[in-house]
């Protein structure tokens, strides 16, 4: 356990081992997506995706997504605990990143896009929890002057 409250060796261990990989967030509800797999028409993908209600209901969002791959045996799946940002910090998106260049090169666009769209709406949530937006309550307001 490190700074994260995470162990960084064993989500390194899970990017390296995963087909499938699903990275979940505390704050954001939809998830990154990588799939790691290749074929003749398919290289690797990377994307936000909403969050699936089940296994199976992942395992059909994916075979709609990559319809020209077979199933994958099984989904890898980690709980980032802090900030979106938090994880690029930690290295755990260079981590993903490397493994995808490794495969191919044009990818790390697609993750570093879905990426920021996560960082985008993570601060969009904390603004409107700030602000007393839709779903959240403010405490206390300030006097009017």
């Amino acid at each position: 356990m490190d700074d994260y409250g995470v162990d960084l060796d064993e989500i390194g261990g899970v990017i390296e081992r995963a087909e499938v990989l699903v990275v979940r967030f505390q704050v954001v509800q939809r998830r990154i997506l990588v799939d790691f797999r290749t074929s003749v028409d398919a290289g690797p993908l990377a994307r936000a995706v909403a969050p699936a209600s089940s296994a199976e209901e992942r395992f059909r969002s994916l075979k709609a997504l990559r319809p020209s791959l077979p199933l994958p045996e099984r989904i890898m799946s980690f709980l980032w605990p802090r900030s979106v940002g938090a994880m690029a910090d930690a290295g755990v998106l260079d981590r993903i990143r490397d493994r995808l260049l490794r495969i191919d090169a044009e990818v790390g666009g697609e993750l570093d896009s879905a990426f920021g769209e996560l960082l985008g709406e993570e601060h969009a949530t904390l603004v409107a929890a700030i602000r007393g937006g839709e779903g959240f309550q403010t405490l206390w307001e300030r006097e009017p002057s």
